[in-house]
């Protein structure tokens, strides 16, 4: 087994770890969880409007 072989199969599994993030990313049933993650930057956002001044803790 030369350098060439080595390079090949880390080739190899590079490509099949990058197919696996991307089924899990684009698989159905992570769709709400990283949909609700997308929203967290406006979550605070959210509160603060839904919530007067003086009902907010300091």
């Amino acid at each position: 087994m030369d350098i060439n072989d080595f390079r090949g199969l880390i080739t190899l599994v590079t490509m099949l770890t990058y197919g696996g993030v991307c089924w899990w990313a684009y698989s159905s049933r992570n769709r709400s969880r990283f949909e609700d993650d997308a929203m967290l930057p406006f979550a605070d956002e959210w509160e603060s409007t839904t919530t007067s001044a003086g009902d907010r803790e300091r």
